[in-house]
Order: structure tokens, then C-alpha cells, then sequence
């Protein structure tokens, strides 16, 4: 999952990234607010997490604009105010949950597992592609039964192919997405996990093709 993170200070971002990575999700990082929302007008993201305490433009702003925009991701409000108004105020916004500092890492957690499974309520619980089923909110990949262990990053490269399936991605967008904009990571990282991911999914009538300068594609294969 693509998550954004604006907070200010980096000591509390650093450790935030660090599990959020560690979870196999892509991490987009902001100190400044407006940055931040230049960032979310152009790319968008899967959630956000937004502190309100922030330089150039205040969270509660960034929200507000996000709506105005109709983007629909969830979004967690993160900071030191813990008044019922303050509250109020956020959640009149647009945010979709409200976490006070300080906090434990694994109530954020679990708040992004919730919204993440609010946020694919339209979509179908399992979907299949070649001879496997895929459990989303489990995020839990299945042969007659049997689990198909994935890291956690074949995982995340999986459920985007499986978002876009029978369309190509381009390598750029792949790297982004799993290791967050900016990330200094070579190419040569986004191939090995395609050649891996495309190793374990080659004898469940699923394959993922190649198109030089243009980008991969997951498909499944007729009998």
C-alpha cells in the first residue's frame, strides 16, 4: 500500500516509516505541509497520515483540500491535541481517524488494517486469476486451499499487478509504489522482485510479460 506520511517531527517519522516499511508498505515522507500537498494533488496515495501541526500549510487544511479534490483515500490524523473539539474538527475535515500522541505502534497499525479493509468494501472479498485466490483482507494468496508464501514485498508487487491486471506498469511506478517516491533504489531491485514474484506464479497459469521501455503486466494463461 502506497502511504503517505506528513509529520514533522522526523524523530517520531523515522520510527513510523520504519514499521510501515517493515510491513511491506511504500512510504512517501513530508515535513512540510504544502510540499505535502502538492505531492497528494499530483500522486495521490492509498492512505494518508497527517499530523496538524505543520510548517507552510496545517493539516486540517491538507485535508480539507484533499476532499475539495473528491480523493477518497483514508486518512489518520496524528498529534498532541486530545480535546473533543479538536477532534470534531478533524473529522469534519475529512479525516476518517484521530490517533493522540503518544501512541503505541501497534494501535496505528491496526487503525490502517481497519481502513484499509473499509476502503476496498467495493470490491470483491476474493478475487482469482489463474488457478489462485487471493483473500484481500487477509491479503492471503491461496492454491486449492493451500497457502502461497510471499515476502512481503512479492506480496505488495503482487497486489499491484493484480489491481492493473492486463495492463502494463511501467518499472518507475512499480518502484515508487513499493518503496516510496524518491527511494534510492535502482531498477535493477524492481526486476529481481518481478523475476522472483514471476518464478513462484509460473505453475498456477499466471504470467508476467514483459514489454521493454514500457513496463510489466500480470495475466493469467488459458488452458
Amino acid at each position: 500500500m502506497r502511504i503517505v506520511l506528513v509529520e514533522d517531527n522526523k524523530m517520531l517519522a523515522g520510527g513510523i516509516e520504519k514499521v510501515l516499511l517493515d510491513e511491506g508498505h511504500s512510504v512517501d515522507y513530508f515535513f512540510d505541509g504544502g510540499i505535502a500537498d502538492a505531492h497528494l494533488n499530483h500522486e495521490g496515495a492509498d492512505l494518508a497520515i497527517i499530523d496538524i501541526n505543520l510548517p507552510t500549510l496545517d493539516g486540517i487544511s491538507i485535508i480539507k483540500n484533499i476532499r475539495k479534490r473528491n480523493q477518497h483515500f483514508p486518512i489518520v490524523i496524528l498529534t498532541a491535541r486530545s480535546a473533543t473539539s479538536d477532534r470534531v474538527k478533524g473529522l469534519d475535515a475529512g479525516a476518517d481517524d484521530y490517533l493522540v500522541k503518544p501512541f503505541k505502534m501497534a494501535e496505528l497499525d491496526a487503525r490502517i488494517r481497519a481502513l484499509s479493509r473499509r476502503n476496498i468494501n467495493l470490491l470483491a472479498e476474493t478475487e482469482s486469476i489463474g488457478d489462485l485466490n487471493y483473500h484481500r483482507t487477509s491479503r492471503r494468496l491461496y492454491f486449492s486451499g493451500q497457502e502461497i508464501e510471499l515476502n512481503r514485498r512479492e506480496l505488495t508487487l503482487f497486489e499491484i499487478l493484480l489491481q492493473r491486471k492486463g495492463q502494463y506498469i511501467s518499472k518507475s511506478f512499480l518502484a515508487d509504489t513499493q518503496y516510496g517516491i524518491g527511494s534510492d533504489i535502482s531498477m535493477n531491485a524492481v526486476e529481481l522482485s518481478v523475476s522472483r514474484l514471476r518464478k513462484k506464479l509460473s505453475n498456477y497459469r499466471i504470467q508476467i510479460t514483459t514489454a521493454r521501455g514500457i513496463g510489466y503486466m500480470m495475466d493469467e494463461v488459458s488452458c
